[in-house]
């Protein structure tokens, strides 16, 4: 099985193999930048007609959700012009949601859509903290971490030998295999998992543009430490997931910090 695995990863790369321009990596990613935030939108807004959204005029936590997304948003745009990758953002409309659930959880999806659930606030505690989640988040989408896992899912279900008949003409699957990478549609634990890489790659950029976006970056150590608080020792062991340990994402985003700091300057957060 491993065998043909790799076959299939080999085959699919030879045409699907590509190099993420802010991060440098080479991915394995078979769906174009275009279908993905296709996929991407109609799903956001299936989610949203299926979950109460709370309402930005009406609630100081939705409309902080919204400035912050605004913020990050202007402070990704401006780091990519300045790197003369505008072309990268193509497509991207963002759109940032507060949602009413008690789970502790965010999410971006390709093309900039943002859900922040109301279960996670109690944990942020204030508008830096949430800042360090949301700008988590956008990093995984730009660095097309979703594309990847999905591409990677798609393999294991479907077989390299039949790829692209498969994207072609096996739209039920290909949505499946979305909503399981992004955690739409399914329970807790059935989403296609990140791997430790790549949590600790978002965590990196999250930090910059956080930091871009006038917030202070350190707000993250304090986060995570509530976060190991909130999960009351109940992660498995480090070996056996591929969520980093709260200890070690610790120690790896103080590393982090000196750099991120280099791009923090504050703009007055309320």
């Amino acid at each position: 099985m491993k065998k043909i695995l790799m076959v299939a990863l080999v085959a699919a790369g030879l045409v699907s193999c590509s190099k993420n321009p802010i991060t440098g990596r080479n991915q394995l990613t078979l769906f174009s930048e275009s279908e993905i935030q296709t996929m991407a939108s109609q799903e956001y807004q299936q989610f949203l007609a299926q979950n109460k959204v709370v309402n930005t005029s009406a609630n100081k936590d939705a409309e902080m959700v919204r400035r912050i997304g605004q913020r990050i948003a202007s402070a990704v745009t401006s780091f990519y012009n300045s790197k003369g990758l505008s072309n990268e953002l193509a497509g991207y409309q963002w759109e940032y949601n507060l949602v009413d659930s008690k789970e502790a959880n965010a999410w971006c999806m390709p093309g900039g859509k943002i859900v922040v659930y109301t279960g996670l606030l109690p944990i942020t505690q204030n508008e830096a903290a949430l800042a360090v989640v949301m700008g988590h988040e956008v990093a995984h989408a730009l660095a097309k971490h979703g594309n990847e896992r999905m591409s990677q899912g798609m393999v294991q279900q479907l077989g390299g030998a039949a790829l692209s008949v498969a994207l072609a003409n096996k739209p039920s699957e290909t949505q499946s295999i979305f909503q399981s990478a992004y955690g739409l549609g399914t329970t807790y634990g059935a989403m296609l998992p990140f791997s430790r890489s790549n949590e600790l790659e978002a965590d990196k950029y999250g930090l910059y543009f956080c930091a871009m976006a006038g917030y202070n970056p350190q707000e993250a150590i304090p986060l995570w430490e509530r976060m190991a608080a909130a999960s009351g020792g109940n992660r498995p062991p480090e070996f056996a997931s591929t969520h980093p340990a709260e200890e070690t994402r610790i120690k790896k985003l103080k590393e982090m910090m000196p750099e991120a700091l280099k791009y923090y300057k504050p703009v007055g957060s309320k």
